[in-house]
């Protein structure tokens, strides 16, 4: 006689994600699995009194969301700052910050996110003379979304011992005036790290910032408060219906923060914490990546990636571009590691068998990433390595094909390009310029290529909701007239953030789709968004998040 299932969806419009069977009514869980997905006669019979029954009321069920690349810690920690999208113009910023100051009064550094580098207008940059004029009696700063640009005021500068200056690594700089002054304007993390150790937060960055463990140990009481937030950041995922997170920073300490929460039965979705690699490190450093993979390789928790950043963003011209910036001339970014150094990485970690995940978001760092890959490849044999590019905002013709040739995962961000979800178009597409507009963020271009592509949000660059990064994939629209159509259709856009989130983590024998024997890992929907028109699916809100049979959300 079969065995009864612990929880049961019915009624419902379940897109399975599944090929072979792509629509169902019901589906059953026992044991943190699926037992069946099929009609809610085929379902009904696995029914006893203690299975615990979710009426979907006709509306959408789906595979749990991965959120294929973000940034968990530092995101958990600033939930609680000022959050300045949509904000725009002097009077508003300073009336948000003005309101904000004073809920915060022991803050060591009052912070805001979502500045956009054009708050001020299109054509007038901030410095620190504005901030001043906001608030100077208390520090303050304010981090643009891509989070690699802050820009704080002069008292938070001089208790950073930032206002003279400050020597950095390549790709990073203060911005200085004319006065031999930091003109407030902070870039990349070296610049405005010594801010965030100010306020606190160092432990919270050191997944970015240096790789490695916080020195000295934190005390009981600090893992207890890092234990707080990642758990508060695990909970903003599972509300908005992820279930398998691909964090993009790491260290030892974010895992074993992970550990300490799965052992109190708190771990509310699956993660994947790689190892950062940095500029100053050696390939042997990468024994560490391996001693990660090895104790942490569970389907709840794991490790097995090296992360590296091969550039900054285009909006402070700290991407690497093959030719010259359209509005900058003679400046075409600086790497963060030569070819020397990355090819031996990546050859490597490759070696190793470690999965490659590395930021490269101009064409220059692209190009660099892939000719590492294609080292890697003719060093060590090829492989199903499933090496990924993060982010890459602009690419040349000659590179398109090699993405499918060499086996190399396209990782892209929907809210991401100009004009979507009030990202301005200023100052990107100048940045770029109009040669280069037919191959930024070039979705459609890569996919049809026959490379895979992956969605995410890169929280907290980016809002979190999968549904509303799934809107604007199917609603993107070129920017001028000429410019190939990018977007995906609705199907392709979920599958972004299943499928190829699954297929990303070497998992899609497991998730990323409903069917027999695959994890529980479920969302059910407000509505039935294969109904819903394109302009208003950010209105279809999660209200049951299931992971690994265990409901971790429900509205």
């Amino acid at each position: 006689m079969p065995q009864t299932a612990d929880l049961i969806v019915e009624n419902a419009s379940i897109l399975t994600m599944d090929p072979d069977t792509m629509r169902a009514q019901a589906i059953a869980v026992r044991g943190g699995e699926i037992v069946a997905v099929g009609s809610n006669k085929d379902v009904a019979g696995l029914k006893d009194s203690g299975t615990r029954m979710i009426d979907a009321g006709g509306n959408s069920v789906v595979p749990g969301f991965i959120e294929a690349h973000m940034h968990l810690f530092v995101g958990a920690a600033e939930i609680d700052h000022l959050q300045l999208s949509g904000i725009r113009g002097f009077d508003s910023l300073a009336a948000a910050v003005r309101a904000y100051a004073p809920a915060r009064p022991h803050a060591k550094l009052l912070q805001a996110q979502w500045a956009d580098y054009t708050i001020l207008s299109e054509e007038e940059r901030i410095t620190r003379h504005h901030l001043d004029r906001i608030i100077a009696d208390r520090p303050f700063a304010m981090s643009a979304p891509d989070h690699h640009t802050m820009w704080a005021n002069t008292k938070a500068l001089e208790l950073a011992g930032l206002l003279h200056g400050k020597k950095l690594g390549p790709g990073n700089e203060i911005v200085m005036g004319a006065d031999g002054l930091a003109e407030g304007e902070l870039r990349e993390g070296e610049a405005f790290g010594p801010l965030l150790n100010f306020a606190g937060e160092g432990r919270v960055r050191l997944g970015l910032a240096t790789g490695g463990k916080p020195d000295p140990s934190p005390t009981s009481d600090e893992q207890a408060l890092d234990r707080a937030i990642m758990k508060r950041g695990l909970e903003w995922c599972a509300r908005h219906g992820i279930t398998s997170i691909q964090n993009m920073d790491g260290n030892l300490h974010q895992l074993e923060l992970l550990s300490e929460i799965e052992a109190e039965g708190e771990l509310l979705c699956r993660a994947q914490i790689p190892f950062h690699y940095k500029n100053f490190m050696t390939p042997d450093t990468l024994a560490k990546a391996s001693l990660m993979a090895d104790r942490y390789n569970s389907e709840w928790l794991s490790s097995g990636v090296v992360k590296v950043f091969m550039d900054g963003v285009l909006e402070s011209w700290t991407a690497v571009m093959v030719e010259e910036y359209a509005d900058r001339l003679g400046w075409c970014g600086e790497p963060l590691f030569t070819q020397e150094q990355f090819n031996a990485a990546a050859i490597e970690a490759d070696r190793r068998g470690l999965q490659i995940a590395v930021h490269a978001i101009g064409d220059g760092a692209v190009r660099s990433v892939l000719d590492g890959y294609e080292a890697a490849r003719k060093a060590n044999g090829k492989r199903d390595s499933r090496h990924r590019v993060e982010h890459i905002e602009v690419t040349t013709e000659v590179d398109v094909p090699r993405f499918a040739d060499l086996g190399v995962i396209c990782s892209m961000q929907p809210p991401h390009p100009p004009g979507a979800m009030n990202v301005p178009l200023e100052p990107i597409i100048s940045r770029i310029g109009r040669k280069r507009w037919p191959l930024a963020y070039a979705w459609r271009t890569l996919k049809n290529t026959g490379a895979h592509v992956v969605f995410a949000s890169d929280w907290p660059v980016a809002p979190i909701e999968p549904i509303r990064g799934i809107q604007a994939a199917v609603l993107r629209k070129p920017w001028a007239e000429g410019l190939p159509d990018q977007s995906f259709s609705l199907q392709e856009a979920i599958a972004g953030y299943t499928v190829e989130g699954a297929y990303a983590e070497f998992m899609e024998h497991r998730k990323g789709s409903l069917k027999t024997g695959y994890l529980a890992d479920i969302v059910v929907l407000s509505a039935d968004i294969e109904a819903t028109a394109p302009e208003v699916l950010h209105t279809v809100l999660p209200v049951t998040t299931i992971c690994g049979g265990k409901i971790t959300y429900q509205a």
